[in-house]
């Protein structure tokens, strides 16, 4: 088996109170927590003390950090529910700057990319921030790591737009000027954004 281990961002996560919250104060909202009942969710959220989360209430104080709540309905929509009747558990989630960062595992390339486009229909913008995949009994100095944090903003939209239109299957479905129609940038432009773009990867994996 084959599984992959990633970072899924939504920038300025809509619906997401906690994503919310945490474009108003420093640092980053952590341990995030929800349980339901009598049709309300209650959720529960760490930040740092100097951080006051005004929407939400406070319920304990460790001195540095500070630990609040919030309820909503189980029919408001929530990005990481939908990811865990979806795909499965998630193993670590954080809200910073508007964003939130949700970590996953699962088992195959392929359910990771059907989430993924699901959740852009119903979330917005996602992009993968980390990428670990796996292969048959793996050890580990055979993980593979593909960090995304490296690439431009406009490198990785270059990089999805193009895998997502088939520009890297064999045989190739779309050509560069395709892409770059979809883009609305001129080919040579597309060819220089990828290329700095695979150059960045490409230097990671080798030196890995």
């Amino acid at each position: 088996m084959t599984g992959v281990r990633t970072e899924l961002v939504f920038e300025r996560a809509a619906g997401c109170p906690v994503a919310g919250a945490s474009a108003e104060i420093p640092g980053q909202v952590t341990d995030i927590n929800w349980g339901g009942g009598d049709d309300t969710v209650t959720e529960q959220v760490t930040v740092d003390s100097d951080a006051e989360v005004d929407e939400f209430d406070e319920v304990f104080d460790y001195g540095e950090q500070a630990v609040y709540e919030f309820e909503r309905t189980e029919t408001e929509p929530c990005i990481c529910e939908h990811i865990q009747m979806n795909l499965g558990p998630i193993t670590d989630v954080y809200a910073a700057d508007g964003d939130l960062h949700v970590t996953l595992h699962a088992s195959s390339v392929d359910g990771l990319r059907d989430l993924i486009g699901d959740l852009r229909e119903d979330f917005g913008s996602v992009s993968v921030e980390y990428l670990v995949r796996s292969a048959d009994k793996v050890e580990e100095d055979d993980l593979v790591p593909v960090d995304l944090r490296q690439l431009t903003g406009r490198q990785r939209e270059v990089l999805e737009t193009a895998h997502e239109m088939g520009y890297f299957e064999y045989p190739r479905t779309s050509n560069a000027t395709e892409v770059a129609d979809a883009l609305d940038i001129q080919p040579s432009t597309f060819a220089e954004h990828l290329s700095a773009a695979q150059g960045k990867l490409l230097d990671e994996l080798l030196e890995t």
